[in-house]
């Protein structure tokens, strides 16, 4: 072996093939600088009393704390199956070629992406500030056909999920367009060349093949989507953050409660991230000269170049 070789470090991309890279002082450098932080956040973890684990202990699975938990996932799914839905149906109104359509996607998108999730909130919250009733009927001419009270109809959950919901469809409208877009316009018309309907062509041909571009900032917006439902604390929803307050305003414990909402905002990113990458694994197939290993696959592959190479009978005879 060379000297050059000795300097060289090896990596492996996705299809197996190790790639050689030219070792460099500035590498060493960065590891001995990221080791050293590392140790210096373990080290305040460990000996900071102010971080009161013990509090984090025995809050970390208390019904309150789980309970907003509980809401906070329900949220979530809720408001991205509202969201992608909205998304779809916002996406190709807005590729439609009906003008009144479009137009109606394209105000829908601006609106709701032009002003703040936060904003939008609150307006949903107050909304019997500017609508004491809420009625249906046709304008000016009609009879009104059913009429209700806002505070009744609009509540602090409501209002949480349409304001989640209708501001993630607006995001979820320009992924979904764009993952459209992205298909080669050749195999719209090969579809309508067999026979094919729009409607189901764009089903069984164009959006399976836009999965893969759909697909990674689906699983951002889940994510975002999860720690988004923070912002409903200020609806007095009791989610798990507001969960968290209402608890540490009792107890004057704030930092050990904001702890163990971190915590579980954590382990569910965690969880959707893995099953995100499934996800993607699974509509990578045929974009792929090979899947990318799973992190199991990774793991053998690492204890395999690590165990000590076995000799062969005819190696020991030799």
């Amino acid at each position: 072996m060379s000297a050059a070789s000795d300097t060289r470090a090896a990596t492996e991309t996705d299809d197996g093939v190790r790639v050689a890279h030219r070792a460099h002082w500035g590498w060493w450098v960065l590891t001995a600088f990221v080791l050293l932080f590392a140790a210096g956040i373990v080290q305040m973890l460990f000996t900071n009393p102010n971080l009161e684990w013990g509090v984090v202990v025995s809050w970390f699975f208390s019904q309150s704390i789980v309970f907003g938990l509980l809401r906070t996932l329900e949220l979530t799914v809720l408001a991205m199956v509202f969201g992608i839905l909205l998304g779809m149906l916002t996406a190709v109104m807005r590729l439609s070629p009906i003008k009144i359509l479009s137009t109606v996607a394209w105000f829908y998108t601006w609106f709701f992406r032009g002003t703040p999730l936060l904003v939008q909130l609150i307006f949903w919250y107050n909304l019997a500030a500017l609508f004491p009733t809420i009625d249906i009927g046709i304008p000016f001419v009609g009879p009104t056909v059913w009429a209700g009270n806002a505070n009744q109809i609009v509540t602090p959950f409501m209002a949480a999920l349409l304001g989640l919901a209708l501001n993630e469809g607006a995001y979820m409208s320009e992924i979904v367009r764009g993952g459209i877009l992205s298909v080669d316009q050749g195999q719209h018309e090969a579809a309508v060349a067999l026979g094919m309907r729009t409607s189901r062509a764009l089903r069984r041909v164009i959006l399976p093949q836009a999965m893969r571009v759909i697909v990674p900032p689906t699983g951002n917006q889940v994510i975002g989507m999860l720690k988004s439902t923070s912002l409903v604390s200020v609806t007095s929803m009791p989610e798990l953050l507001y969960s968290a307050q209402l608890v540490y305003n009792r107890t004057f414990q704030t930092i050990p409660l904001l702890i163990v909402a971190s915590i579980w905002y954590l382990i569910v990113t965690s969880v959707l991230s893995v099953i995100q990458y499934y996800i993607e694994r699974h509509y990578a197939k045929g974009g792929r000269r090979a899947l990318p290993p799973t992190p199991w696959e990774k793991l053998k592959r690492t204890l395999a170049r690590l165990a000590p190479p076995q000799t062969t009978t005819a190696s020991r005879r030799a």
